[in-house]
């Protein structure tokens, strides 16, 4: 039986999605892509490939899962099967240097971003570039919100440096980033299904940069300008302006990713600054219900689902 096959390496996230798939009758199965043993010669299953892999799962003791994923999606990718989220989607998923490239390229603006190799050129960097601002810290490869942080000085970036609180890059990549200050204390993060604009989420930034809509995303002492906090963290809305809308459109249809949650932030002379490209998305469900989009299509697992199934339908008879 033709299966949708279901990528990743992190079990906690994948419940809602096997529920949703379940809720419709669809057969699948799970690749825990920590390790495995596959022979490049012989043919992949039949089915639908759903790529989740994550760029923080150095994070669970999975060190080299999105390498082997690479490796397995190129091999997917040689015998023909359908791949959603395919080695496209992967690259950019673990570097952030290369998810900016690629908006840029698409007349999507980031913020300015300097790229450091090397912890012992981080502070001169930061001088030369951030003197007279504040600038953030993240690293190249991370997710969940790990690693990054807010520095008022190049003086206290120095000290962290020089401190038991210092967390290395898993690429040995960091990235020096302008710091954006918001017109209100939210980021939005537009979520996308089949390339396809599903709905948006504004994530309250009153106590920090905590934007995961799944677990938390701790990153350490600094906070997002404070402003009076929403009743909830995450609120679902239905639209962003139709302008960003079709050009992050365009920007998936253009790299081959079709599962997102895109996130992007308003700052001063209404300029939109483009800052991570998630394609292993998840989704808050407290959200979800409070705006009705639970156990349907609507819902960011369900419209996974549906739209992993229509995948499946259409893949062409065997000979």
């Amino acid at each position: 039986m033709r299966r949708i096959h279901i990528l990743h390496e992190n079990a906690a996230w994948l419940p809602p999605l096997a529920q949703a798939l379940d809720q419709r009758r669809l057969p699948w199965t799970e690749w825990f892509l920590d390790a495995g043993t596959f022979d490049l010669a012989a043919p992949p299953p039949e089915g639908v490939f759903y790529n989740r892999m994550s760029a923080s799962s150095h994070t669970r003791d999975h060190r080299f899962a999105a390498e082997l994923t690479a490796a397995v999606l190129a091999w997917l990718v040689r015998w023909g099967r359908r791949v959603v989220n395919g080695p496209s989607a992967l690259d950019l998923e673990i570097s952030k240097a290369r998810q900016y490239a690629a908006l840029e390229s698409h007349g999507i603006v980031t913020p300015r971003t300097v790229l450091v190799g090397g912890r012992e050129r981080l502070a001169a960097a930061a001088l030369r570039y951030f003197a007279d601002q504040p600038f953030i810290l993240k690293p190249n490869r991370g997710g969940k919100g790990l690693g990054v942080r807010l520095f008022a000085s190049v003086d206290s970036l120095a000290s962290y440096l020089d401190s038991d609180a210092y967390e290395p890059p898993v690429d040995g990549i960091h990235l020096l980033q302008e710091y954006v200050r918001s017109q209100r204390p939210f980021i939005t993060r537009a979520e996308f299904v089949g390339g396809r604009f599903l709905y948006a989420v504004e994530v309250d930034t009153s106590d920090g940069f905590e934007l995961c809509p799944a677990d938390a995303c701790a990153i350490g002492d600094a906070n997002c300008p404070v402003g009076e906090a929403p009743r909830h963290k995450f609120t679902i809305i239905d639209g962003i302006p139709s302008a960003v809308r079709m050009r992050l459109e365009r920007f998936l249809a253009g790299t081959g990713i079709e599962v997102a949650g895109i996130e992007f932030i308003t700052g001063d002379e209404d300029r939109t600054l483009v800052y991570d490209v998630n394609t292993n998305t998840n989704y808050n469900p407290d959200a979800e219900a409070r705006s009705g989009r639970t156990d349907t299509n609507r819902s960011g697992p369900g419209a996974i689902a549906e739209f992993l199934g229509a995948q499946l339908h259409r893949l062409p008879a065997a000979a």
